[in-house]
C-alpha cells in the first residue's frame, strides 16, 4: 500500500514500510484467521496538507491503474471499500471490526484521491492509486474475492458487504481533512506512535493500549538465520560491517520504545534502526530480540506490522467485548472525528 502521507508539522523522517500485511510482508501466505497478504498500510511522509474538500462532498468513484494492462479503470466507492476490506481483514472477524476497517479503508482512499488532485503522481497516469498492493492499499475484485474465499465466498462476501453498507457514508477526519488511517495486523500489546516509527509526530497516531494482541495467533514468531545468510541479507544495509568478530557479539540492541520496537542497534560495529533490520530480513515486526547459539541466529518478534494506528486483532478483540465500530476507531485514532456525508 502506498506509504502514508503525513501532515501537521515539519517531517523529520521518511516513512518506510508495509504490512499489510505491511508492504514488507507481502508474499507471505496468510495463516488461518490472519489478514490476507496486504495488511498494513503505509505511505510516504510527504509534507502535504490534505486538501480541505467542499462540505458534504465525497467521491462517488475512484480511478485505479491496473499495473498489468496499464489501463485506468473507474471503480465505485462501494466496490472499492468492499474490495479493500476483503483484502485487508479476515471475513471471520467480528462485524464491528469489519466496519471499523471499512471506515479506515474509505478514509485512506479519500485522502489519496485528494493528494493526487493536489500533486499527481506521473506513474499513476491520472489514477488515484494502482492495484499494486506493495505501494497502495490492497483491493480485491469480486472475482479475486471469490477465488480467495473459495467455498465460503457467499457467506464471507455478504458479511463484508453488509458491514461496508452500514458505514459507507463515514470517514475519519482531523482539522477538516481525511486522516492518515494507518493500521497494522497486531501490535506488541501497545500500538506505536508515528513519531517513534516514522520520525514525525501526528496527534492521532500515538501509542494506545492493545493488550489483547498478545493472545493473537502468531503473536510470537521466530526466524532463524545462519551467519552466512545474515551477511548476505544485511550486506546492502551494512556494507562496512566487520563480520570477523565473534558471532555472539554481532548484535547489540541499544534502545527500544515503550511498546518494544527496536529503535537503534549496532551490528558488527555499525549503527542502524530496528526497522531497517526488519526490512532486510523480512521480519514480522521491528519489535525483536536476537539470540545466537551453535552458529545460528534466532530473531523472536512480537506482533505483526509497523504497529501504528489501528490493530486489526485488537479491533476484533474490542468487538468481541462489545465495542462498536465507533468506539474502536476512537480508541485507535484519538483526537479525530467520525464525519458523515449522508445528509
Amino acid at each position: 500500500m502506498k506509504k502514508y502521507l503525513m501532515i501537521l508539522g515539519v517531517f523529520t523522517g521518511i516513512l518506510f514500510l508495509i504490512t499489510v500485511v505491511p508492504a514488507r510482508c507481502l508474499g507471505l501466505a496468510p495463516v488461518p484467521d490472519s489478514p490476507p497478504a496486504a495488511t498494513a498500510v503505509t505511505q510516504t511522509a510527504t509534507p502535504v496538507t490534505a486538501a480541505a474538500r467542499p462540505a458534504a462532498s465525497l467521491c462517488q468513484s475512484y480511478r485505479m491503474l491496473d499495473i498489468t494492462s496499464g489501463r485506468v479503470a473507474e471503480i465505485s466507492v462501494r466496490d472499492y471499500v468492499i474490495g479493500a476490506v476483503c483484502a485487508e481483514m479476515p471475513a471471520t472477524f467480528e462485524p464491528e471490526a469489519l466496519k471499523a476497517q471499512a471506515v479506515a479503508a474509505h478514509t485512506y482512499a479519500e485522502r489519496q484521491h485528494l493528494l493526487e488532485q493536489e500533486q499527481p503522481t506521473p506513474e499513476l497516469c491520472g489514477a488515484d492509486f494502482s492495484n499494486d498492493s506493495s505501494q497502495y492499499q490492497a483491493c480485491f475484485t469480486e472475482n479475486q474475492a471469490r477465488q480467495y474465499y473459495g467455498d465460503s465466498f457467499q457467506t464471507s462476501y455478504a458479511k463484508i458487504c453488509d458491514a461496508v453498507d452500514e458505514v459507507l457514508p463515514y470517514v475519519l477526519e482531523s482539522g477538516g481533512s481525511p486522516i492518515v488511517a494507518a493500521f497494522c495486523s497486531m501490535s506488541t500489546g501497545k500500538t506505536e506512535s508515528a513519531e517513534n516509527v516514522w520520525g514525525a509526530s501526528v496527534p492521532y497516531l500515538v501509542s494506545v493500549d492493545s493488550s489483547a494482541d498478545t493472545t493473537a495467533p502468531r503473536y510470537l514468531e521466530t526466524a532463524n538465520f545462519t551467519a552466512q545468510e545474515l551477511q548476505t541479507q544485511l550486506a546492502g544495509l551494512l556494507p562496512d560491517a566487520d563480520w570477523d568478530t565473534a558471532p555472539a557479539d554481532w548484535f547489540h540492541i541499544v534502545s527500544t520504545t515503550d511498546a518494544g520496537t527496536v529503535q537503534t542497534l549496532t551490528v558488527c560495529g555499525q549503527t542502524c534502526t530496528g526497522q531497517e533490520v526488519r526490512d532486510a530480513l523480512a521480519l514480522r515486526s521491528a519489535a525483536f530480540t536476537v539470540a545466537c547459539a551453535d552458529g545460528k541466529f534466532t530473531f523472536t518478534t512480537r506482533g505483526f506490522g509497523h504497529g501504528v494506528g489501528m490493530s486489526q486483532y485488537g479491533a476484533n478483540a474490542m468487538a468481541k467485548d462489545g465495542a462498536d465500530w465507533r468506539e474502536i476507531l476512537m480508541h485507535y485514532y484519538p483526537e479525530t472525528e467520525i464525519v458523515s456525508f449522508s445528509e
